[in-house]
């Protein structure tokens, strides 16, 4: 069954592999523009002026992104923060974030929306405003037509899904979307949580207009090997605005030292183009399984997807509980362990992780979360090795072939 799976998903997996070669490329090339060298994986302590291999890692990132500038640390705790970060880096009260693909993932709710006290974007008098998508793909006509009258300071684009039942957004598809906003409010910062779509196009958003992006180091980025961190990369002056707020208006970018040093940031980056396409393999057999024991997923097995993840639909709770469950068992780490669903902080409903990773909560490697509503998606991400998604296929099969 399994390998008559591979043979159908021949096509897909040559295009990604096609990819993966020309992003190593892209990358390799960052790290010898950039004269990378070994002194530059040594850490620093205390202010961490002069850190070079801080500052090294960030002109690498920006390489490899396109972009003018960027702002890597370990010391930003998960893709959120940085978010959070830029949000509170690049508005100012009396500003509007628009946001042109829905809400925003989960755990910036609170940020968003919540007038707290507790530190806010309503509380500093910054508005939230938003445009559906209609079916799957940002709405031009009332995106545009909002931008134009209302010039908000931030447009903001989700492009992966999260938890929500629609396909990522391509870079193709930003590209002209990003060319019309740059027209009608050249001044309006766009920027993209880019988390979980690295390396899985041969253009990333800030080659396509994008003023900023930003994500997760234990998702692509890392190549499954950062231990923690996130990146921001854009243009100078995006980066300037959001360095200051993540230390101080006085420091900027120039401080911030991280005495366990950071060959592993390096390794990651240079190993994330192949470590991501082998995800991207991993999940599309695992769907392609899972569609012929009759279950629907998205994106389906003769589509392209633009992030790493697969969503798999199930009948009842019972059986999504089950899928995660499953994941753990036959993980490498703490496959003893049995996941329950729990609230856990920042989301709206009781949520169910399988991450048996060897980075805590790294969605690089195999791992699952879900939370538990109808209709009952799971959402299944990473994979440091086909290898392993392929003997996880393999359990798989046998626990829901009917």
């Amino acid at each position: 069954m399994i390998a008559e799976c591979e043979k159908n998903l021949k096509e897909i997996f040559d295009y990604y592999d096609d990819i993966a070669l020309y992003n190593t490329k892209k990358v390799l090339k960052a790290f010898q523009d950039a004269r990378v060298a070994g002194r530059h994986f040594f850490g620093s302590t205390g202010y961490g002026y002069g850190d070079e291999g801080r500052d090294k890692l960030s002109e690498v990132f920006a390489k490899v992104f396109g972009a003018e500038s960027a702002l890597v640390s370990p010391l930003i705790t998960c893709g959120s923060h940085a978010l959070n970060i830029a949000l509170f880096g690049l508005l100012r009260p009396g500003d509007t974030i628009f946001s042109i693909t829905g809400d925003p993932y989960d755990t910036l709710g609170e940020v968003v929306y919540d007038k707290n006290g507790l530190g806010s974007l309503p509380d500093f008098n910054i508005k939230f405003e938003k445009v559906e998508l209609r079916n799957g793909e940002i709405d031009e006509t009332n995106a545009l037509k909002y931008i134009e009258k209302h010039k908000p300071k931030v447009v903001y684009i989700q492009r992966s899904r999260g938890y929500a039942i629609r396909d990522a957004l391509s870079v193709d598809k930003m590209e002209g979307v990003f060319e019309k906003i740059k027209e009608i409010s050249p001044n309006s910062f766009i920027m993209v949580d880019n988390c979980y779509g690295e390396f899985v196009e041969k253009r990333e958003p800030t080659e396509v207009g994008a003023d900023v992006i930003i994500g997760s180091l234990i998702k692509n980025a890392g190549g499954s090997l950062a231990p923690t961190g996130a990146y921001i990369a854009g243009t100078k002056k995006a980066v300037e605005l959001i360095a200051n707020r993540f230390t101080s208006a006085s420091l900027g970018a120039e401080v911030g030292s991280f005495e366990m040093g950071y060959r592993l940031f390096f390794q990651g980056l240079f190993m994330a183009p192949h470590v991501t396409v082998g995800a991207i393999k991993g999940m599309y057999l695992i769907g392609e399984v899972m569609e012929k024991l009759g279950f629907n997923t998205m994106p389906k097995s003769n589509q392209k997807t633009y992030d790493i993840i697969k969503s798999i639909e199930f009948n009842t709770k019972e059986e999504l509980i089950d899928f995660v469950q499953t994941i753990q068992k036959f993980s490498p780490v703490d496959s003893n362990v049995v996941p329950e669903p729990w609230d856990m902080p920042g989301y709206t409903e009781p949520v169910i992780m399988a991450a048996g990773t060897f980075v805590g909560g790294a969605s690089i490697e195999l791992s699952a979360d879900c939370p538990i509503k109808k209709p009952y998606w799971a959402y299944l991400q990473g994979g440091i090795t086909y290898e392993h998604c392929k003997l996880v296929t393999e359990e798989l099969y046998k626990k829901f072939r009917k």
